[in-house]
């Protein structure tokens, strides 16, 4: 059993840390301001091959695997890029997968070389204002007609469709009263976002300014059969396969977030000086930031295995949602405590603090909440009654 980074994982790191330093926090936190979405960083990860690390070669891809996209995803989170940074490229790293799992060769060559590249950029159309976890439940609806199908429906906190033109969509493609299971009658597509037949209204948030989060309504968008992944009915099963990536990811990012959040929490301690001494010489400092440092490493620990283990084909689910609500409620504690050491200067942003404490709540948050994953755990672990 070893814990540590292989030469080659540990390349990918240093050699991410390293092209991220070319966008400072000055950048970063002028993107928060504008609310501008930071395309020059989209496009020089694109550039660099980073946007496929966990694609197949065949696709242009690096032809790694979760793991790797797991360390890069939490050096981009850590190098100060916060989930701002993440956010703009996470899409690409993971929810291409049900298209190399399950996609045609023709669909593999056609859909994913241009999001790897940079050309494409996509958003993910999953989740709808009245059905919230309960995805057997989609409203929206795609009709099938000669040679494709009619789409209506909306869609809800979906990031980055102010700049994309590509989106995955799941869609309910026969009635759920006509199914015999709840499970069956979606259908994903991957398909042209046509700004004629999807309106796209952005929502005001706390923060992650710069990466959009938004609304769709989607009104007789046509969707041709090409554009379906896999069989007719089976999108829920599809899109199974890549939400424990998903959470790997989101919980790298939060481990990532909060040690930049605690390193630097901890610079200002060793050169703040109050009553003649630095103020991290005072165990009231000390403690909270050395038991943030062993939160996240933990979280980071399992985070880790559950990669590990869907790299090699084994279930992840428990170890995936575990790491994901590890390492987001460590990533907050790390940022509410940096914030705490920095007391007022803290809350300004020239120091970041405040940027990093508001952006921690989104893997907290999404895609799922620490409650639903509790209840997940008590259930398969515990062999606790289903609660929901």
């Amino acid at each position: 059993m070893d814990f540590s980074l292989t030469e080659d994982q540990q390349n990918i790191r240093d050699a991410v840390l390293d092209h991220c330093s070319r966008f400072s926090d000055d950048y970063w936190l002028e993107r928060d301001r504008e609310g501008v979405f930071p395309h020059d960083f989209h496009k020089s990860m694109a550039e660099s091959g980073w946007l496929g690390v966990a694609m197949p070669e065949a696709v242009g891809g690096g032809g790694l695997g979760i793991t790797e996209a797991a360390i890069m995803m939490q050096a981009v989170a850590e190098s100060g890029g916060g989930m701002t940074a993440a956010s703009s490229i996470h899409g690409p790293v993971f929810s291409m997968q049900p298209i190399t799992v399950f996609g045609t060769a023709e669909q593999q060559q056609r859909m994913i070389p241009p999001v790897l590249s940079g050309q494409d950029r996509i958003c993910f159309a999953v989740t709808e204002p009245n059905t919230g976890l309960d995805t057997t439940k989609l409203r929206t609806r795609a009709v099938r007609q000669d040679g494709g199908y009619l789409v209506n429906g909306e869609k809800i906190w979906i990031s980055v469709a102010q700049v994309a033109n590509k989106m995955m969509l799941l869609a309910r493609t026969t009635p759920l009263d006509e199914v015999e299971r709840k499970t069956q009658g979606l259908s994903l597509f991957f398909t042209d976002l046509d700004r004629a037949k999807v309106e796209v209204r952005k929502i005001p948030k706390m923060g992650r300014h710069a990466v959009d989060s938004n609304l769709l309504f989607i009104s007789d968008l046509w969707i041709p059969e090409e554009d379906r992944i896999g069989a007719e009915g089976d999108g829920f099963k599809i899109i199974l396969h890549g939400l424990n990536p998903e959470r790997v990811l989101l919980g790298a990012e939060a481990v990532g977030l909060g040690r930049v959040a605690i390193e630097r929490a901890a610079r200002y301690a060793r050169e703040r000086t109050v009553f003649d001494r630095p103020i991290g010489m005072n165990q009231g400092i000390q403690h909270p930031l050395a038991k943030c440092w062993a939160q996240l490493e933990a979280a980071g620990l399992m985070v880790m295995k559950a990669a590990t283990l869907f790299d090699k084909g084994q279930d992840c689910g428990v170890e995936a949602n575990a790491g994901k609500y590890l390492a987001a409620e460590a990533g907050f504690e790390a940022c509410h405590t940096a914030m705490l050491t920095l007391g007022g200067m803290g809350y300004a942003q020239e120091y970041h603090i405040e940027r990093y404490l508001r952006e921690i709540l989104i893997p907290r948050i999404a895609p799922v909440s620490p409650h639903m994953i509790l209840n997940f755990l008590a259930e398969k672990v515990l062999d606790l009654p289903k609660s929901y």
